[in-house]
């Protein structure tokens, strides 16, 4: 692997990098580096780096405000449909050896009529 690839072009250069001049405590001028960048490597220093996207999403999640969707209570749907005759419901304790078969029957669609010539 090529050292351009994993620390970019940058850190191949033999230039120093931009100074920027501060004046220090007793008047004086200090100099300071300015930050060296490299490449495609990134350190992530948090513990838990997935904190600051679910803060961000609890924090502009949307909010019931007005009055009418405050009292707003949760859908009520219609109960559902009975099992069709040729499906049969297992609960855990009917489990007579270690894996469960399931025994499915199929019903054969109704013979399909040829199409009639029209004419």
């Amino acid at each position: 692997m090529f050292a351009s690839a994993m620390f970019g072009a940058q850190a191949l250069s033999l230039r120093s990098p931009p100074s920027t001049a501060l004046l220090g405590p007793s008047g004086g001028v200090v100099r300071t580096e300015a930050p060296r960048h490299v490449g495609g490597l990134v350190i992530e220093c948090s513990s838990r780096p997935q904190k600051k996207a679910t803060a961000h999403h609890r924090k502009t999640r949307p909010r019931k405000t007005q009055p009418w969707d405050v009292k707003r209570k949760p859908t009520v749907y219609p109960p559902l449909p009975p099992l069709p005759p040729e499906w049969t419901l297992l609960s855990h304790d009917d489990s007579s050896s270690a894996s469960a078969a399931v025994e499915v029957s199929v019903i054969p669609p109704p013979e399909a009529q040829p199409p009639t010539p029209s004419g």
